[in-house]
């Protein structure tokens, strides 16, 4: 009896951990929602991270649990995970996460958490015990997400161009500060339907090891999905305060036009990886939609510096992650 009592209170001290990762996930990527809406001026820091907020849990009653799926069963091997993994990845990705929100440096928290799970599996087990086909399309959305972001965004931002080019600039300024936040709040939406789910399958992902759900269940238990929506929309309105700098003013200068054309870009890559299930960073994704909207004017309105920065720590975070979780795993299994 106690060795089940045990058992349970590692089970909830996990899920803890799991949700407290879920809030930083929000309190690290708030920047991503707010940074072009609070740069532009359309909405002040308090306002913006409230808007963020809510739209981050709307997304519960919008998006199937694709992305829960692809962490919760498409990653690793049946029957491998048990706690000291789980541990182990958290610990990997929590850490990336403080080391990075420190330096005010956008990283992913996604790919910090599939790091981290990476990392303690091998550490357990070897590379075998991974499911390649998951693992390939999450590094290949590495690149593609910031990719399409960028083309979107571009693409979006040389069409208004177009559009609106017989149109004073004034009246062109008033009209994107109001259409601002319909795309602030499409990419908020996006960000809380991808990023909320990487937890809530994580949190899955321990249940199915520890017995407390079936492998053949359809979804997580309706707790665990809204202690994620919650976590994430309230870490997003406490927000990531060091980052949104880097966000909003540092890789290019933004105006209300730009912000919408950046925002909506970034949100349909969202939409579209949430619902084929792919974890993807939503740091990666806003970042290249800004570039994109950036490059439309010319080269030199992009501080390529501070963009090839951002691009080294998305480079360094599954390895980085990777490592600290397994050292972590070694740990819980000296302890445990």
């Amino acid at each position: 009896m106690e060795t089940v009592q045990t058992a349970l209170w590692v089970v909830v001290l996990l899920v803890a951990l799991a949700i407290l990762f879920d809030f930083m996930n929000g309190f690290h990527d708030a920047a991503n929602s707010i940074a072009t809406v609070v740069s532009t001026g359309v909405l002040k820091p308090a306002q913006a991270v409230l808007f963020a907020a809510f739209f981050n849990f709307v997304a519960i009653f919008v998006f199937h649990l694709s992305v829960a799926a692809t962490v919760g069963k498409g990653i690793v091997q049946p029957g491998i995970v048990d706690t000291h993994v789980v541990f182990g990845a958290l610990v990997g990705a929590i850490t990336w996460n403080v080391i990075t929100w420190y330096y005010g440096i956008p990283s992913s928290s996604s790919h910090a958490l599939i790091g981290g799970i990476v990392g303690a599996v091998i550490a357990k087990a070897g590379s075998g015990a991974l499911i390649s086909a998951g693992i390939l399309k999450t590094v290949a959305f590495i690149f593609v997400s910031p990719l399409l972001g960028f083309t979107l965004g571009s693409l979006m931002m040389v069409a208004v161009a177009w559009i609106f080019r017989r149109t004073r600039p004034s009246k062109v300024d008033k009209w994107f500060r109001r259409l601002q936040l319909v795309s602030a709040g499409a990419y908020s939406l996006g960000h809380g339907g991808n990023d909320a789910q990487k937890t809530i399958g994580i949190i899955w992902l321990l249940l199915i090891a520890t017995g407390y759900s079936s492998a053949s269940d359809a979804s997580p238990p309706v707790w665990a999905i809204i202690s994620c929506y919650v976590a994430i929309g309230l870490g997003t309105m406490f927000g990531g305060w060091r980052i949104v700098k880097t966000m909003g003013q540092k890789i290019t200068k933004l105006k209300p036009v730009g912000g919408f054309c950046a925002e909506t870009g970034g949100a349909l890559t969202l939409f579209l990886a949430t619902t084929l299930g792919i974890p993807v960073s939503t740091t990666h994704t806003i970042t290249g939609a800004i570039v994109g909207v950036g490059s439309t004017q010319r080269a030199s309105a992009v501080r390529w510096g501070v963009a090839g920065n951002i691009i080294w720590a998305w480079i360094l975070t599954i390895p980085a992650s990777a490592f600290v979780a397994a050292v972590a795993y070694w740990i819980s299994l000296q302890l445990f």
